[in-house]
């Protein structure tokens, strides 16, 4: 991965979420190996019992799939958080999100929504920001976590290639066992696959994000 770090977000519609800068990652420990010639590092946050991340310098609206946006065709995005111990040996759980990325030819500006129920969307974004949001709706729940137990993180994001999109868009209640093996791939290289890492970490060195009630 490359490009410069990501400036803080655009104007965002009603409904879509507004979250604090990452300057906050001050608060955030991470420990970082990725593929990539950058080599970003993961900032691991732990917010509420959640687990959110940040990677400075994300650059992924590029190549093929940003050729795609600029000639008016939506472009999906499937990203998965994964969350294991035992240095990698015990996965716990992992965490797939689906954005549909979206571009404006007369503002040059981008539109993201990310699926679910009830979906979120953001728009008037720039490229960088755009990124970060994406990014910034990634989360894994910490359960089953206790204080001082290490454990790994890992953030993978890709782009669904023309054949896969039908799926990651069409079918709201698409499975775990679908996502992950549409990662399993290995993608064409018109449409790479960016991984960072983090760890070991405990939560017991995270500070949790103020603000933000924990359910627990």
């Amino acid at each position: 991965m490359n490009g410069a770090n990501i400036p803080s977000r655009g104007r965002q519609k009603a409904g879509g979420i507004s979250r604090r800068s990452w300057l906050l990652a001050s608060i955030a420990v991470g420990v970082s190996r990725a593929r990539g010639d950058a080599s970003p590092r993961l900032d691991v946050l732990w917010d509420g019992d959640d687990l959110r991340v940040s990677v400075p310098g994300l650059h992924f609206l590029t190549g093929k799939p940003l050729e795609r946006l600029h000639d008016g065709v939506s472009v999906a995005f499937i990203s998965q958080l994964t969350l294991a111990t035992d240095d990698w040996s015990t996965v716990v759980r992992r965490s797939p999100e689906r954005f549909v990325f979206s571009y404006d030819l007369w503002e040059e500006k981008f539109s993201i929504t990310k699926l679910g129920t009830p979906p979120r969307t953001a728009a008037h974004l720039s490229a960088a920001a755009a990124e970060a949001w994406c990014v910034d709706n990634v989360a894994i729940s910490t359960g089953g976590l206790t204080p001082e137990r290490p454990f790994w993180l890992r953030l993978e994001l890709r782009a669904a290639e023309p054949r896969e999109e039908a799926a990651v868009i069409g079918e709201p209640g698409i499975n775990l066992n679908r996502l992950i093996e549409m990662f399993s791939r290995r993608p064409r290289d018109m449409y790479p696959k960016w991984t960072a890492e983090a760890g070991p970490l405990r939560l017991g060195d995270l500070k949790k994000l103020a603000g933000r009630a924990s359910r627990s």
